[in-house]
């Protein structure tokens, strides 16, 4: 957390970040907070669907099989009220109206105890029956299976229309008795209505379950009434009755295998008479097995569950155990199907929350460029202020009052500076802007390399030439002065009438201070040239300069009184570099240098000895020398051939002179030969000779 606080943030990122951090997150809330609730709603909608469902599905389930049982059972009590009615052909029209009940039902028949067997049933156009297919127009079939009296067994079928008309009569000798098959068995043994499992139901090649009832006389087994339904017929009531277009609804036993579903696809198969069901995760792909694997394990009855991105719901209980079964009712929607509205107004939401954000990140985007803008380019300003680079940037207007007001201040600033810092050195200036301290009086000792300079003869130069005319040549000179100190970033100490005092290594520290001066001084040199030039072809008398350079250990800081100050330097060393400036005056010279200067950058510097002087105020003489170039600094500043040779020949004879060789003479010689208006070597020719 420090660490945001100490990092320094761009105002129109920073606005920006802050809005998206405390904008988005409502704006994403809201439209989660919705979304969200709108699929509780809608999960809850389709719970109350499937709740209803499942109830009414129940219900019909067993209002519609219960009046089966009841007919089963009204079946048997008239066999039981009337022990001969099954064996007479005139229960078969009974029998049919039980058929006609409901297109559920595929056949009601009856078995009794000798063996025989009555059925009125549905028949299947395509379908043969006994090799052959029926007549055409047959809808129902009236059969017998009866005892021809000699030990063999009839299977008679008559062919009928809708209308009840007979179309024709079949029969064929047939193994088939009622008794040994399941429904009767296990009717018999249970006493009471029985719902068997799905079997194939031989005569038709169905697949289904039969209710069945007994029947007796006197206390003893008579018969069994029964009625076939198919599981196609209870597959087409479960995709009657769809919650949904996606909804799959399922009756299972009590091991999970599929008795019907609302797709109608084929979910069991026919193995020679033997039924095998498939279980409900082997059919409608995987999404059924993913329903079961996600019931939670407390068995909720209503639960969801997702897959492939997408929400379902679901819901699995038992069938009420009126038919005798464990059954269970499975159903699977997907929760699409109920959201509706509730779904394009999600998408609306979120559509119109993303367009709203976008919305408002452009008007903050464009609400902070119009207060950022001007305020970043015033910090951009304010740090060209402090650095001191260039020009002034242009003013700033805003059409907000505060940054404004802002921008006024901070050209008054910029505009104070630059003008203090005509009076007082650029690099103070800057030290004080950007430590922000205040100016106190007071120093410390450093060691640094002091300048100064001063034009030749400005006395009488001044009694010649109008004061007008003097000022702007001054001025210029001046102007020459200034820009080689900032280049080479040295400080102006200050302006003594025609003379210029300047220092390197204050207020900012400098390695190389003393060869900058060296630089500085030939800068200066050169432009004097150039200047002078320029007034020779004017007509005017030229401006001939002297520069002196020492480095020593001086007192720099402010100096003064609280209300008026300067920064300067104080010490020997000042002395000195004023002493050297003269001493040019006497050696014919224009630029000397101390030997501390020439030890701090002597390898770049390419000089020639002078002589060895006294300094007023110290007791021992120090050698002295002429800056004649330097290295390193541009071609403009090289030392050339003339200078090299000068500098050579010189270094040899004042070596001689100073070990007090006798042919120190011959060697200043042969530099006044070569260099004939050279007037160091003039005077030592005169000074040895005259020894």
């Amino acid at each position: 957390m420090n660490f945001l606080f100490k990092r320094k943030w761009r105002l129109k990122p920073s606005i920006l970040f802050l809005f998206i951090v405390l904008t988005v997150p409502v704006s994403v809330t809201i439209v989660s907070v919705t979304y969200f609730a709108n699929r509780s709603i809608a999960r809850a909608h389709a719970g109350t669907l499937i709740g209803h469902f499942r109830t009414a599905a129940l219900k019909d389930v067993q209002s519609d099989f219960e009046p089966m049982r009841t007919m089963a059972r009204s079946a048997a009590a008239i066999g039981t009220e009337q022990p001969d009615f099954y064996f007479s052909d005139r229960s078969l029209e009974y029998l049919n109206s039980l058929l006609v009940h409901s297109d559920r039902i595929v056949s009601v028949y009856v078995g009794l105890k000798d063996g025989t067997f009555r059925q009125v049933r549905r028949v299947d156009p395509q379908v043969k029956i006994f090799g052959e297919l029926p007549p055409l127009g047959t809808r129902f079939a009236y059969r017998w299976v009866l005892d021809n009296g000699d030990g063999n067994r009839i299977d008679r079928y008559e062919f009928r229309d809708p209308e009840g008309r007979v179309l024709g009569v079949v029969e064929h000798a047939t193994p088939y008795d009622p008794r040994i098959r399941g429904w009767y068995r296990h009717t018999i043994d249970a006493g009471t209505t029985f719902v068997t499992d799905p079997d194939v139901f031989s005569a038709l090649g169905l697949v289904g379950f039969t209710i069945a009832a007994p029947f007796y006389a006197d206390g003893k087994p008579l018969g069994v009434a029964a009625i076939d339904i198919t599981l196609d017929g209870l597959s087409q009531y479960l995709a009657d009755r769809k919650i949904s277009p996606g909804t799959l609804s399922y009756i299972l036993d009590s091991h999970g295998l599929v008795i019907a579903n609302s797709s109608r696809s084929k979910t069991y198969a026919n193995d020679n008479g033997q039924v095998e069901l498939k279980h409900v995760t082997e059919t409608g792909g995987d999404l059924p097995a993913a329903a079961i694997a996600a019931r939670p394990k407390d068995h909720t009855t209503f639960y969801s569950f997702f897959r492939d991105g997408q929400e379902y719901v679901a819901s699995l209980s038992a069938v009420p155990p009126a038919l005798g079964k464990h059954w269970q009712l499975f159903i699977i929607a997907p929760l699409s199907d109920f959201m509706g509205g509730l779904q394009k107004n999600n998408e609306h939401l979120l559509i119109f929350g993303l367009l709203a954000m976008a919305l408002q990140l452009a008007i903050v985007y464009l609400l902070t460029g119009i207060m950022s803008a001007p305020l970043e380019k015033l910090a951009q300003k304010v740090n060209r202020i402090q650095e001191f680079e260039g020009e002034s940037l242009p003013s700033q207007d805003s059409p907000i009052r505060e940054v404004s007001v802002l921008a006024q201040a901070v050209d008054k600033l910029d505009t104070a500076s630059r003008a203090f810092a005509a009076f007082v050195p650029v690099g103070l200036v800057k030290q004080l802007l950007q430590s922000g301290q205040r100016l106190e009086l007071g120093g410390h000792s450093r060691f640094l390399t002091i300048f100064f300079s001063d034009l030749e003869a400005f006395s009488s130069l001044s009694e010649e030439v109008p004061s007008q005319e003097l000022l702007l040549r001054v001025s210029a000179y001046f102007g020459v002065v200034t820009h080689a100190v900032n280049v080479e970033h040295g400080t102006i100490d200050k302006f003594l009438g025609d003379g210029v005092m300047a220092f390197w290594g204050a207020p900012a520290l400098l390695e190389d201070h003393a060869w900058r001066a060296c630089v500085a001084a030939l800068r200066i040199h050169q432009g004097m040239e150039k200047l002078n030039s320029q007034w020779r072809t004017a007509g005017l008398k030229p401006l001939n300069l002297r520069i002196g350079i020492h480095s020593d250990a001086v007192l720099v800081g402010n100096v003064g009184s609280a209300e008026r100050m300067s920064y300067t330097v104080v010490g020997d060393g000042v002395n000195v570099a004023s002493r050297l400036e003269g001493m040019n005056k006497d050696y014919g010279t224009r630029i000397c240098i101390s030997h501390s200067v020439f030890k701090e950058a002597g390898e770049r510097l390419c000089v020639r000895p002078i002589d060895e002087v006294a300094i007023k105020g110290r007791r021992a003489k120090i050698p002295i020398y002429e800056l004649l170039g330097v290295y390193g600094a541009g071609s403009e500043l090289e030392p050339d051939a003339a200078a090299q040779r000068l500098s050579e020949l010189t270094h040899v004879a004042y070596a001689a002179w100073m070990a007090q060789d006798a042919g120190a003479l011959a060697l200043y010689r042969k530099v006044l030969c070569e260099f004939p208006d050279d007037p160091v070597a003039r005077a030592f020719v005169a000074r040895i000779g005259a020894a």
